[in-house]
């Protein structure tokens, strides 16, 4: 069950066209994986169409409601189907993608031990967006961020010293806060981060005069 969802704010930004391409792209997987989400994003898209257009908006949401209803019938199997989901392998297993990250197929993968990144969205104001990819029993060193890391879990689990998260949620966490993500069975991630890491113990700290090239 998904649990952490993206702020109201964030999701109004996303509806009115605001956000940048690499948190576009987490809301837009969020919410095609979360029904909880979609009742919500059609809920401020009414009301930003309410803002802008008044009585007018009322009128056009009203009639498509009744176009809905007339075309919810034998009609909509006559569609073509949609487009079967894209899947990428990793370690030896297959991984579906929602709809917003099937463009990037040309993913280079890279990274040490049971970490492994590939680069999605780079130099969007410093703004960098990618797949991660943490193989079972792998673990992350404890760190900060110098700005904030935004994480969408795509497939199977992690934990850290927060709580547990699960297929489906949306974690936003501001850089004062230290962690060290670990999963059992393994997972894959979208994350987007606006600054570099800050490992903060052991022998991981001697990476950090390399933290801008590798976040």
């Amino acid at each position: 069950m998904i649990k952490h969802h993206p702020s109201d704010t964030l999701l109004a930004q996303y509806c009115a066209g605001e956000l940048p391409l690499s948190l576009s792209i987490a809301l837009s997987a969020h919410i095609e994986m979360c029904d909880h989400c979609q009742s919500r994003e059609k809920q401020q898209e009414d009301l930003q169409a309410m803002q802008t257009w008044g009585e007018a908006a009322t009128e056009a949401l009203n009639l498509g409601d009744m176009l809905q209803d007339i075309l919810a019938t034998p009609i909509d199997q006559t569609k073509a189907p949609l487009k079967a989901a894209v899947s990428i392998a990793i370690a030896g297993k297959q991984f579906k993608l929602p709809r917003a990250l099937r463009a990037f197929n040309d993913l280079h993968w890279s990274g040490i031990g049971a970490v492994r990144r590939a680069r999605i969205v780079s130099d969007e104001k410093n703004v960098r967006a990618s797949l991660l990819h943490i193989s079972a029993g792998g673990q992350i060193p404890a760190h900060q961020h110098k700005g904030y890391e935004i994480t969408l879990l795509l497939e199977g689990s992690f934990s850290d010293e927060l709580g547990s998260y699960e297929k489906g949620d949306f974690i936003l966490l501001q850089g004062d806060v230290n962690h060290s993500p670990k999963t059992e069975k393994g997972c894959l991630c979208y994350t987007v981060l606006d600054a570099p890491l800050h490992f903060t113990r052991g022998v991981s700290k001697v990476l950090n005069p390399l933290g801008k090239l590798i976040y």
